[in-house]
Order: C-alpha cells, then sequence, then structure tokens
C-alpha cells in the first residue's frame, strides 16, 4: 500500500482514538449510583490564586459505597474545596467537619438515572461525530493523492471499515455505561 495511504490511515486511527478516549473520560465523570473519586474529577480549587484540580490540593477516598472523603494536604484548603464542589454544581452535598469533607452521594431516582443515560448518550454522539469528521478529514486527503481511482476508493473504503470499527466500539462503550446507570 501505498506510504501516503498509510500515513492518512494512521492518522486518521489517532483522531478517532481521541474521540474514544475522550468520550471514555466524559462518561467517567457520570455518577452510576455508587460514589468514585472519578466523579469529584472536573472540580477546580482556587489553591492561592490559581485553579488547581482537587486530586492535587487532596486525597480523595470512598469510605463505602455511598461516600466520598476528602482530606486536604492543608487544613486551611477546607472551605475552599468545599466552596468548589458547590460550584461545579454536582448534585452534591459537601459536609466539612473540621478536619475533612464528607460527601453522602444519594442513591439516584429513576428520573435521574434517565437524564444521565441521555446524558452518556449525548457525548458517544458527540465522539461519533469527531470519528465521522476524522474520516471525512481522511477522505479528503485521500483525494488529494495522485494514484489511480481504484487505489483512492480501495482506501476510501479502508476508511469506512476504520470508522465502522469506532462507531461500534463508541456504541458498546454506551451501553455499559447505560447498563451501569439503570442498574440500581
Amino acid at each position: 500500500m501505498n506510504e501516503e495511504i498509510e500515513f492518512i490511515l494512521d492518522t486518521a486511527k489517532e483522531a478517532m482514538d481521541s474521540a474514544i478516549t475522550h468520550l471514555e473520560k466524559e462518561l467517567r465523570s457520570i455518577r452510576a449510583g455508587r460514589a468514585t473519586p472519578a466523579m469529584l474529577g472536573t472540580v477546580m480549587v482556587d489553591y492561592y490564586g490559581s485553579q488547581t484540580p482537587l486530586s492535587q490540593v487532596a486525597n480523595v477516598n470512598t469510605p463505602d459505597p455511598r461516600t466520598l472523603s476528602i482530606q486536604p494536604w492543608e487544613k486551611g484548603m477546607l472551605q475552599n474545596i468545599e466552596k468548589a464542589i458547590q460550584i461545579a454544581n454536582l448534585g452534591l452535598n459537601p459536609m466539612n467537619n473540621g478536619d475533612l469533607i464528607m460527601i453522602n452521594v444519594p442513591p439516584l431516582t429513576e428520573e435521574r438515572r434517565i437524564g444521565l443515560a441521555k446524558q452518556a448518550k449525548a457525548e458517544a454522539e458527540h465522539a461519533k461525530v469527531g470519528i465521522r469528521n476524522a474520516r471525512k478529514d481522511a477522505n479528503n486527503e485521500i483525494k488529494k493523492i495522485d494514484i489511480s481511482d481504484d487505489m483512492k476508493k480501495i482506501a476510501e473504503d479502508d476508511v469506512q471499515k476504520l470508522t465502522d470499527s469506532f462507531v461500534k466500539k463508541t456504541e458498546d462503550i454506551l451501553s455499559i455505561k447505560e447498563k451501569e446507570i439503570m442498574t440500581v
């Protein structure tokens, strides 16, 4: 196969891989009834004037499936962390006991589960758009190469097969997450 085509296919595969990686990261932040430190992955704390991820200013643990405990490395950070969790609008209510922050994760209502499933579906659609954009870019690059029409057609078919496999992967990831969300 032509080196240019291989390069285009590799570039498309990397773009599609990054769409899947982004999807997995976004889905980790959607909670499915159990408390996980990843739920607080988007929380940014004001640490001496700069926005810093919570994981870099405190230790986040799950003592049981319904509780998160956050122990800051500096006691003076308790109020800032508490405020950051509230600002993040995750639907969690932090409780400060002077040493650490405890968060009781309430069980999800059916309505909330359906909403989270819709959110997961939307994230999967974003990933599919990214995958299709990578396909479009690859096909445009193939059209620019000076090779026979038959070779172009074969290369475009390879890009489509790659696209189909990544769309299927996205669907599989989504179905696992939806099952996780809907399980009571």
